[in-house]
């Protein structure tokens, strides 16, 4: 709705609250929050501190049009064009997934497999679908020593990868590869770790699902209709690219444990076989060393 008049930053913030509230949106005070930092280009406490503020008719006019955005659940992140990531600020589009929270519990794991070989020389990390960039290029900041390979498939999400290694300022430490999974790569490059967030999220649940996984592309969320497919092909690949000794870690849904594990055992490649809980207390991480 077009504004000709100004609106005060308190008014402002109390208007959304209510309406995201009223939509039925979660956290709907906090989400306030973050759309008035967004649009006006302040701290939380200015919102309080600095209420009487007059918002101009132009700035009021973006926040209301995004709130309406959000009340039709498209996803905050969209809306706000960044998600945060291991306390760092990653650009976002609809052609890449939201990161989420629990994806930190790879990155921790990744960091804790390396401390030796850190020590030893330079690591080799490879990232299969990289989507927006994050674990790769969290990796290349924690690891400046770090070589790292991120692949996708999707080639607008290795675009959304650049800007952020760009914006990061690793671009020019991060290798990427538009391909399917390891199909780009041949046999024996002896990467030290290999890290994947593949889809495995069942298909047949899509309409259950919390309306904003709508906006998200499904080709990075479901893993065929039980949630499995990208999960097979990539533990079917991916052990002739690990050197002897080395980590594999894969996200996984909260019910997938038992079945990565006893295929995992199956092939008989790698040992060390273990899934760890994410911060609330899900199955969501594969770890396993290679022999």
């Amino acid at each position: 709705m077009p504004f000709d008049a100004t609106m005060k930053t308190l008014a402002l913030y109390h208007e959304l609250t209510r309406q995201l509230a009223v939509g039925g949106i979660p956290d709907a005070a906090v989400e306030a929050t973050l759309l008035l930092r967004h649009f006006l280009r302040c701290r939380r406490s200015d919102i309080f501190l600095n209420g009487a503020v007059e918002v101009p008719p132009l700035l009021c006019d973006a926040v209301f049009d995004a709130l309406r955005r959000r009340r039709l659940r498209e996803p905050l992140a969209y809306i706000l064009g960044e998600q945060e990531f291991y306390g760092r600020a990653f650009s976002v589009t609809p052609d890449v997934l939201i990161p989420r929270q629990e994806t930190e519990l790879l990155v921790d794991k990744a960091l804790l497999s390396l401390r030796d070989r850190v020590m030893l020389g330079t690591p080799r990390i490879l990232d299969l679908g990289v989507g927006s960039g994050i674990i790769a290029i969290t990796l290349a900041l924690e690891l400046p020593q770090a070589t790292v390979v991120g692949l996708d498939l999707s080639f607008p999400a290795l675009l959304v990868a650049k800007d952020n290694a760009i914006r990061h300022q690793v671009y020019a430490r991060v290798h990427w590869l538009n391909s399917n999974w390891a199909g780009a790569l041949r046999d024996g490059l002896d990467f030290d770790l290999v890290v994947a967030n593949p889809p495995y999220v069942a298909g047949k649940l899509r309409t259950t699902l919390q309306p904003e996984l709508a906006a998200e592309p499904a080709s990075a969320l479901y893993g065929g209709d039980d949630g499995r497919a990208d999960i097979d092909l990539l533990m079917h690949d991916v052990a002739r690219l690990i050197r002897p000794g080395g980590t594999f870690l894969m996200e996984i849904g909260f019910d997938q444990g038992d079945y990565v594990v006893d295929k995992m055992k199956a092939m008989g490649y790698f040992n060390l076989i273990v899934v760890h809980q994410d911060y609330a207390g899900l199955p969501r991480l594969l770890q396993a060393s290679r022999l």
